[in-house]
């Protein structure tokens, strides 16, 4: 059992207070899940930069950061969190990507691109929300999760979100029974696994499709025919924001739309203190329909 959160602004006005209202959400689902929790977050990009999202054991992040302007060539911007920090420099992801790994070959990419920025940890959601300053952030969407592990460790390698691609990121609820056989067709095609968490196969089942040329829509359908389990899944890029039921629909969900925002949860507590919800359309999303928003 893991509780599953997202919020998608479609009024700006409502942007500054994206982490307030996500971090409410995500306290919300503390019953579901102790363990550890996680959100990736979505603001709009700054021309040319990149966002990186890191863990790295004891590593200082200051002369991570003189090392890469150094070897970039470009002014690095360095948000610190403990063993946690997200970088911002101008660069092509590629070449940024292997300059960290230079630079640092020991950390950990949690997650990366223009707009996304990823955090995740072991722990209570209200204690990770406070400790990375969650409620001070702004921005256009959001998804989080809060893991009661049930097949693989409680790490923060392993909780969630998993974010297999450029600004991708996936949130599950449930568990899949087929993980292995998928995950060893994804090995032959190149695609490695860094953790043994059902999830992350899922992430990037949905990234290989994308990449090979699928919409993020018709990708969602191929987990229907490819992974057997029960499962809602929320997947959000930097234009997309999808929610997805297996063909049971067994696992809780329900989104509430109004004018100003999409917002789905697994329960609806976690939606009663957003604005104007006694207004929202709300509704349980129905097995094997991908419900999909466009920024």
């Amino acid at each position: 059992m893991c509780g599953i959160v997202g919020l998608h602004l479609k009024n700006s006005g409502l942007h500054p207070r994206l982490g307030e209202l996500l971090t409410a959400m995500l306290d919300c689902m503390s019953s579901r899940g102790p363990d550890s929790a996680g959100l990736a977050l979505y603001r709009d990009a700054s021309e040319g930069r990149h966002r990186i999202s890191l863990r790295g054991d004891g590593l200082d992040w200051d002369a991570l950061g003189r090392r890469l302007a150094s070897d970039l060539g470009a002014a690095v911007e360095i948000e610190q969190f403990g063993d946690a920090a997200t970088l911002s420099v101008s660069g092509e992801a590629e070449h940024v990507l292997q300059a960290v790994q230079r630079a640092a070959p020991g950390t950990v990419v949690v997650g990366h691109g223009r707009a996304m920025e990823v955090v995740k940890d072991v722990g209570p959601p209200r204690d990770i929300c406070a400790h990375y300053r969650i409620g001070e952030r702004a921005g256009y969407q959001g998804i989080g999760h809060t893991r009661m592990a049930t097949e693989s460790a409680v790490t923060t390698e392993h909780s969630h979100p998993f974010a297999p691609r450029e600004d991708m990121a996936l949130v599950h609820n449930g568990a899949f029974s087929n993980p292995a056989t998928v995950r060893r067709r994804l090995e032959r095609e190149g695609i490695h696994c860094v953790t043994d968490n059902d999830s992350e196969v899922a992430a990037r089942f949905i990234a290989h499709h994308v990449e090979s040329g699928a919409d993020l829509s018709d990708a969602l359908r191929m987990v229907l025919k490819e992974l057997d389990g029960f499962f809602t899944l929320l997947v959000t890029t930097e234009t997309h924001f999808a929610v997805m039921r297996d063909s049971f629909a067994c696992k809780p969900a329900v989104i509430a739309e109004t004018d100003d925002y999409v917002a789905v949860a697994s329960e609806y507590h976690a939606l009663s203190g957003l604005p104007g919800v006694a207004d929202a359309t709300v509704f349980e999303p129905a097995p094997e329909e991908v419900y999909t928003w466009n920024r």
